[in-house]
């Protein structure tokens, strides 16, 4: 008896010192938890902090500029050029409005009384015997040496012009490179890190599924708004550099005097600046498919400053930066998911069936 006893106090005993000795090792993991839950969320929000946020959106990611009626849009009822925005537009709204068309004009006008002054003064009835002139020396050095005056006017301001929209951009300019796809717009800037996104119609509100982001008003004209905005400053020489993955498309911003061919496998370039902070709108100008209607061009002008805080918050940098990795942040939220060229997620470019190569390879 004495043995069973001291057995069963030994076990007793045993069990005991085991439930004792587990209770204290719970508390150094629920700490060891706390601690990295604590250093997650720091970290989260120092990143939050590093980041700044967006200047062009609305906390919610709404636009925060809408465009102005007749500001670089097209015009109901309108059969002019658009009012322009830039330098190089001023100066070929000029040389439209006081040099070709007085030049159009007077010469229709002139045609016009030749005609009337042939068909009345040279008719069968008053001119039964008709005349035997076969030269007019004076009459054909005129008809010569004025269409030639006339060229040489139209020319000189003409080449001018030309020569203008495509000289070298200076070293201070924003590089655009604009790429053009079936049916769909891609953006990188070169010289502000990783920053690349793509730009595809908003659809209407009955067009698209509950949730989705549709077009409103901030965003633009119908046909016209896209889900991604270029952003570019004002003042600032802007260098486009156009190219194409597919077929050639045409990158056009009427309110810019702005119209560049994308071309696969060749990389065309023009420089422009723009005038006023503001939105601006265009679209593929060459028939490139059967969506080529839908290929908007949305241009949100800011001031130097917002330019560069849009940069950082996309996760780019200046060209005055140290040379650092740039990691771009994905495109906005509320792209429209259902068409199949959406930003995806992740910001990558998307993959077409019907596309060939990738557009990052045209370099």
């Amino acid at each position: 008896m004495l043995g069973l006893t001291s057995i069963v106090l030994a076990a007793g005993l045993a069990l005991g010192s085991a439930g004792h000795a587990q209770t204290p090792t719970a508390a150094p993991a629920t700490e060891s938890t706390t601690t990295e839950a604590t250093t997650t969320d720091a970290a989260a929000e120092a990143t939050a902090e590093a980041t700044p946020a967006d200047p062009t959106l609305n906390p919610d990611g709404t636009q925060k500029v809408a465009p102005k009626e007749g500001v670089g849009l097209p015009v109901n009822g309108g059969i002019g050029l658009q009012d322009q925005y830039s330098v190089i537009g001023d100066d070929g709204h000029v040389f439209h409005n006081y040099v070709l068309l007085p030049v159009l004009i007077g010469i229709s006008v002139f045609v016009l009384i030749l005609l009337g002054i042939v068909i009345f003064r040279f008719r069968r009835a008053a001119n039964p015997e008709p005349s035997k002139t076969a030269h007019n020396t004076a009459l054909e050095i005129v008809w010569t040496l004025v269409p030639v005056l006339i060229l040489l006017a139209i020319a000189v301001p003409s080449i001018r012009l030309l020569a203008k929209q495509y000289e070298p951009a200076p070293d201070n300019a924003v590089t655009l490179k604009a790429i053009g796809n079936q049916w769909f717009w891609s953006y990188e800037y070169p010289d502000n890190g990783d920053i690349a996104f793509s730009a595809n119609l908003l659809k209407e509100r009955n067009e698209v599924e509950a949730g989705q982001r549709y077009r409103t008003d901030v965003d633009g004209p119908r046909l016209l708004a896209t889900d991604n905005r270029v952003v570019l400053p004002v003042n600032t020489p802007i260098r486009l550099i156009t190219t194409a993955s597919d077929v050639i498309h045409s990158w056009a911003i009427p309110a810019f005097w702005v119209k560049l061919d994308a071309v696969p496998g060749r990389l065309n370039e023009t420089t422009f600046t723009i005038k006023e902070p503001g939105v601006y709108f265009g679209q593929c100008s060459e028939l490139c498919g059967a969506r080529h209607a839908y290929m908007p061009i949305a241009v949100e002008a800011v001031s130097p400053e917002e330019f560069e805080a849009w940069v950082r918050a996309k996760g780019g940098s200046m060209p005055d930066d140290a040379d650092e990795p740039s990691n771009a942040a994905p495109a906005q939220e509320g792209a429209d998911i259902v068409d199949d060229t959406a930003t995806p997620a992740d910001g990558s470019l998307p993959t077409l069936g019907n596309s060939t190569s990738a557009p990052a390879s045209v370099e």
